[in-house]
């Protein structure tokens, strides 16, 4: 992707989703809609905001058994998102699944990308769930598991881009939310990097959202961390 910015929709507000994508085509890769939005509005908001032109990254988080996770990709392969994405906890046959069902589209098949560990946990939170090991030991797991499945690549941190990359080579997708100027708010993120580190270390798709949509202006916005990419 000549631009790796995605800027994430965070808003139930349909004509306000519309009129980012809108104001945004050429400042950014493409926009993220997450299942905030997609449960309000459905398939017609996403072709609202298709209207764009700009690539869509549909952010589902799909974690169920593994012929109703294939369902819900089948699902919405008719709207042609670019990339969809299943909780890696799902499981190795899960995630399977949803590479096979993802392949049905042929040509128009999205990438599959596997949650590995949310940017909003940190240490604490994996020893409150009993989950063994660091956060970065936690997320390589589950990635070897998601390129075990058949995953185009995975949703991680920035802290974890380096590791991730050097292990699993360079055509595994590495999608990093949590990404914010270094004079941004981090909000309610704990694993967080400024968009030239996380692109130095490795990043394919670099998800910003509230630094661009709480903006002034969401363009100049854009802009300016685009700028800042090329410097």
């Amino acid at each position: 992707m000549k631009n790796p910015i995605f800027c994430a929709l965070d808003t139930v507000d349909e004509a306000r989703a519309a009129s980012l994508a809108r104001g945004l085509k050429g400042s950014v890769g493409g926009v993220k809609i997450g299942m905030e939005f997609f449960n309000a509005h459905g398939p017609k908001g996403f072709r609202t905001v298709a209207e764009a032109g700009l690539p869509i990254f549909l952010d589902l988080k799909l974690h169920d058994i593994p012929n109703t996770v294939a369902g819900g990709i089948r699902a919405v392969l008719p709207l042609k998102p670019v990339i969809v994405n299943v909780h890696a906890a799902g499981g190795l046959a899960m995630m399977r699944a949803a590479a096979d069902a993802a392949s049905e589209a042929g040509e128009a098949r999205p990438l599959i990308v596997a949650v590995t560990m949310l940017t909003s946990l940190d240490q604490s939170d994996l020893d409150a769930t009993g989950v063994s090991g660091t956060p970065a030991d936690h997320v390589l797991r589950l990635a070897h598991l998601a390129a075990k499945a058949g995953l185009d690549g995975v949703v991680c941190s920035a802290h974890e881009i380096e590791r991730l990359r050097a292990e699993l080579g360079a055509g595994f997708k590495l999608i990093v939310p949590g990404i914010r100027p270094a004079d941004a708010d981090i909000a309610d993120q704990k694993r967080i990097m400024t968009p030239p580190q996380a692109l130095a270390l490795g990043a394919d798709v670099l998800v910003i959202g509230r630094p661009i949509t709480s903006a002034e202006n969401p363009r100049e916005a854009a802009d300016a961390i685009a700028r800042s990419l090329a410097a």
